[in-house]
């Protein structure tokens, strides 16, 4: 309802107490004992008590020549005026049967160049249809791939892609939602997995930015940017929900702001999920749990807790290498209508070496009025009904050295030639032909360019390749570095 004058808000007396004194509205749910958000929607506890003896003097109006200016809400974008705005390229249209579809559309960036994004704002065409909206970057070497492994895909239609369309040999299709088979172990507390990753189907690097009901835009500090490479698409994946009702449709855009300063950090979203949970019925209280082992330094900078409607709350831990536990954010009262984007205030150095856990809690029980079903027993899936948990984290690492190839002796390249062990029983070739060095596995040969004299690139990959070597200057192994993966490979021939 609005409570824009006095007309609106005097008839809600009641629940204005009742949802402030509770701290219900404004909404937002973090626990005030952790951590400390730039994007704090909170009542202080003195704006609390003036609201509160209003109400115990009867709720009366006051003098309308003290009335401050009406707030202006914008009708254009949040962010600064953006510098271009990409929209899927025509509208969807849902029929009036009840709808539950994740979808997949592919938008053209045409840069002809990389480029340095420092704030997104999405624009949902339809917000009562549109449960969630991701936009993920595309590379031109993913695209080709993708149209090499679904050539039959035709222009206009809902796109085929690498990054999320592709079910796992774990999951099946109903429709164009997703969830785990039936007989897929049981899971919960996917910290104690050998591979915490696989729990989760591995992670995500590719988001560029989120929308969720009541989450905000994303800007990030000068000089710290998210990278689209040259030649990138855009990929919306948009789920759709909505009831048995009119038919709606949806034209979702999405604006982006460049930066205007050089790039010295790169913001990267990941996620920390679990998929392999299952929540038994008329259980109120169910506990999952997910962990990302960080391999190299960064820095937190936000934190975006998501699940459905039987979500109840989630928290972030940092448990540093000597076992220590931080709370970073606690959720107590998940709210699946108020998804926030918790941004720290002052982002958060973390050192290779440490875990962050996430901790959910479920309540599948009749006590919960979102509930379908409590007598359901409930797994991983991407429909409404279904459930997910999925902690979202935004950090930033230091900008990769720029590709500018070096010119150095190639005579250096005799040192790096040899055999180096990627993984038991799969081994990576280094070779040089000539004046040029090579990687070379499995008939596959790729030439690494310099930008020093230890450290080279491929233009098949974002990744890092830096020789290391040992107090002799023998050359031991090599480190690839990309986003939170750090690889340590030896050599062994």
């Amino acid at each position: 309802m609005s409570l824009l004058t006095y007309r609106d808000a005097q008839p809600f007396a009641g629940l204005l107490r009742e949802k402030i004194t509770k701290r219900e509205m404004p909404p937002w749910h973090a626990d005030p004992r952790f951590g400390e958000f730039i994007n704090e929607r909170r009542l202080s506890q003195e704006e609390i008590s003036r609201i509160v003896a209003w109400l115990d003097q009867g709720a009366k109006e006051g003098d309308a020549r003290d009335l401050p200016r009406l707030p202006q809400f914008p009708e254009q974008w949040q962010i600064r005026q953006p510098d271009i705005v990409f929209t899927m390229t025509k509208s969807y249209a849902l029929g009036p049967e009840a709808a539950d579809k994740y979808l997949y559309f592919r938008i053209p960036t045409n840069f002809r160049e990389d480029k340095w994004v420092q704030a997104v704002e999405f624009r949902p065409g339809n917000r009562k249809v549109v449960h969630h909206a991701v936009v993920f970057i595309e590379t031109p070497e993913n695209f080709a791939e993708a149209q090499r492994r679904n050539p039959s895909e035709k222009p206009g239609n809902a796109a085929w892609t690498l990054l999320e369309t592709q079910p796992s040999s774990l999951e099946l299709m109903d429709g164009t939602t997703r969830r785990v088979k039936p007989d897929v172990p049981v899971v919960d507390d996917g910290c104690s997995a050998s591979d915490v990753d696989a729990v989760g189907f591995g992670s995500n690097n590719a988001v560029l930015s989120v929308y969720a009901p009541g989450r905000g835009i994303d800007s990030w500090p000068e000089g710290t940017a998210k990278k689209i490479p040259a030649g990138s698409n855009l990929i919306l994946q948009m789920h759709y929900s909505k009831l048995a009702g009119r038919p709606e449709k949806d034209l979702t855009g999405v604006a982006l702001t460049f930066s205007k300063m050089p790039v010295t950090k790169i913001v990267t979203s990941r996620s920390i999920s679990n998929v392999m949970f299952l929540i038994p019925p008329h259980t109120d209280n169910h506990k999952v749990t997910a962990c990302w082992n960080l391999q190299r330094d960064v820095e937190f900078i936000g934190f975006m807790p998501h699940m459905h409607v039987r979500g109840k709350s989630m928290k972030y831990e940092l448990v540093y290498p000597d076992g220590r536990r931080q709370t970073l954010l606690s959720v107590p009262h998940y709210d699946f209508h108020w998804q926030t984007l918790y941004s720290l205030k002052t982002p958060l150095a973390v050192s290779g070496g440490s875990k962050l856990a996430v901790t959910a809690y479920y309540d599948n029980s009749e006590r919960n009025m979102h509930n379908p079903d409590p007598s359901k027993a409930i797994r991983h899936g991407t429909a409404t009904f279904d459930e997910m948990m999925v902690g979202f984290v935004d950090y930033i690492v230091p900008k990769p050295h720029d590709r500018v190839v070096a010119k150095i002796d190639p005579g250096i390249y005799d040192a790096y030639v040899g055999q180096y062990e990627v993984a038991p029983k799969s081994v990576l070739n280094i070779i040089r032909v000539g004046d040029r060095l090579y990687a070379e596995a499995d008939g596959q040969r790729v030439e690494l360019y310099p930008i020093t004299e230890t450290i080279f690139f491929s233009n098949k990959t974002e990744s890092e390749l830096t020789f290391l070597k040992n107090g002799k200057g023998e050359v031991t192994g090599f480190l690839v570095t990309r986003d939170d993966k750090l690889v340590r490979v030896k050599k062994i021939k």
